[in-house]
């Protein structure tokens, strides 16, 4: 339960930079398509001034004069050769901008179903968690009502010195399973019955023993 907040935020995170790789693609192609459209502006103003020349060149009374404007139509026409490459650049580079806007928006809708999806069983195992937090709350409220009060503040007060683990096992060999230490033989014999609080005496846990199961008689049998 502590968990699902972040792991929400988490998988928010990922549609979030999924999104955010759409719209840095979109601002690129945009960015692009702007400046194409600046120099498209800039060809224009060249063609203008070249066919502005060319109107003049009919004019001209001297050689000197016609082969200034022969030079000045030569210039306008590299200078409109110059901007018309760069817009050709820019239509390349708009198509390869789509195909990325194209990829990144495919991305994000398979992020969006995979989130979608998650957050689903997250919910899902949210609420199995809570029904059960629910109902283990509910019959330890019922186990400590039947328990001697002393005996529940022990348990509490070992529980919140162990970080929680009150209780730890005497295991077959005499050993506590919490801190490993060896038990007295009298006191691993005492523990053995279960019949009553004994704690270990290096980490106060409260032992207690779970006995083998018995043997398993071979099955019988008949000669025929």
């Amino acid at each position: 339960m502590a968990a699902h907040p972040q792991l929400v935020a988490d998988a928010d995170a990922r549609l979030a930079d999924a999104q955010a790789a759409v719209d840095v693609a979109r601002q690129r192609l945009k960015t692009s398509q702007d400046a194409r459209r600046e120099q498209e502006k800039e060809a224009a103003t060249y063609q203008s001034r070249l066919s502005k020349f060319k109107d003049q060149l009919s004019a001209v009374k001297t050689n000197r004069e016609y082969q200034a404007m022969q030079h000045e139509i030569e210039t306008a026409q590299k200078e409109l050769e110059v901007v018309e490459e760069r817009v050709l650049e820019r239509m390349v580079e708009a198509d390869s901008m789509t195909a990325d806007i194209k990829r990144v928006e495919q991305a994000l809708a398979t992020q969006q179903k995979d989130v979608d999806a998650e957050k689903k069983t997250l919910a899902e195992e949210l609420k199995t968690v809570e029904a059960a937090l629910k109902d283990a709350t509910a019959r330890r409220a019922s186990r400590v009502a039947a328990l001697p009060p002393q005996l529940v503040a022990l348990f509490e007060q070992v529980a919140r010195v162990r970080k929680g683990l009150a209780l730890a096992i005497a295991t077959r060999d005499g050993l506590c399973s919490a801190c490993h230490v060896r038990l007295r033989p009298q006191v691993f014999q005492e523990i053995r019955r279960n019949d009553q609080i004994i704690q270990c005496f290096s980490c106060n846990r409260i032992l207690y023993y779970i006995p083998p199961p018995p043997p398993v008689e071979p099955a019988v049998t008949h000669a025929s």
